[in-house]
């Protein structure tokens, strides 16, 4: 009987340990996750505050640089010049031509010199020649006078009247009229066959219309001037 008593105490006492050990088992869990959020929560904040550390940081670098960019400045314009001029070397056009289109551009504006060369190149105008060369139709003396179309020239042309109209606009040139226009027949390189290449010297000016006029006129202006010194020696004003 005893050694029953005993075994029955004996598995009491197991129980009584299991039941502790089930009951101590999930508290330990839920401390153990516990600890696990406490952490995950700490990590947040401190990703949280290095975030806004490193965009504090980021803000107050930011003037500094734009202190340290240096400031691009403007191109600096063209001083302003008088009489605008473009130099165009051995262009292959014929010299005869050329010199005929001198004679057509001069004394025009550049934009009307363009014009012109444009209605050349669709046979609306024909460029005066002097020689053997037919008449054309058409009324003044552009149409009824001899002269021709040449495309190839005029297209030249074309090309270093707008090179010469932006080299107005850059030097301030206002209105710009077309003074000197000049062709020179350059060295002819030889061809197949034994035959010279077409080859010409081009030139190009152009002034304001306010100086063109004053230089047009020198004779006017020194009677203008006579005038004047008779007026002060008579009335003595100035």
């Amino acid at each position: 009987m005893t050694d029953q008593i005993k075994q029955e105490t004996d598995m009491k006492e197991e129980k009584v340990k299991i039941q502790k050990i089930v009951e101590s088992e999930p508290e330990e869990k839920i401390t153990e996750v516990k600890v696990s959020e406490k952490k995950a929560k700490d990590k947040k904040e401190k990703d949280v505050k290095s975030e806004e550390k490193t965009k504090e940081k980021i803000i107050e670098e930011k003037p500094k640089d734009d202190k340290k960019e240096i400031k691009k400045q403007p191109p600096k314009k063209a001083a302003k010049k008088e009489e605008v001029a473009v130099n165009a070397m051995s262009l292959p056009i014929s010299t005869k031509y050329s010199i005929a289109i001198c004679r057509f551009i001069k004394g025009k504006k550049i934009d009307k010199a363009i014009e012109d060369l444009e209605q050349v190149i669709v046979k609306k105008k024909s460029v005066p020649m002097k020689g053997e060369i037919p008449h054309r139709k058409g009324p003044g003396k552009i149409g009824s006078g001899s002269g021709r179309f040449p495309k190839k020239a005029s297209e030249n042309f074309i090309k270093l009247l707008k090179s010469l109209n932006a080299n107005a606009i850059n030097h301030d040139v206002e209105e710009p009229v077309i003074v000197e226009a000049v062709a020179n027949i350059a060295q002819r390189p030889f061809a197949s066959g034994g035959r010279r290449k077409k080859r010409t010297h081009v030139t190009i000016k152009a002034r304001e219309k306010k100086v063109v006029r004053r230089s047009a006129y020198p004779k006017a202006r020194n009677a203008e001037a006579k005038k004047t010194k008779k007026k002060i020696k008579r009335t003595g004003i100035i």
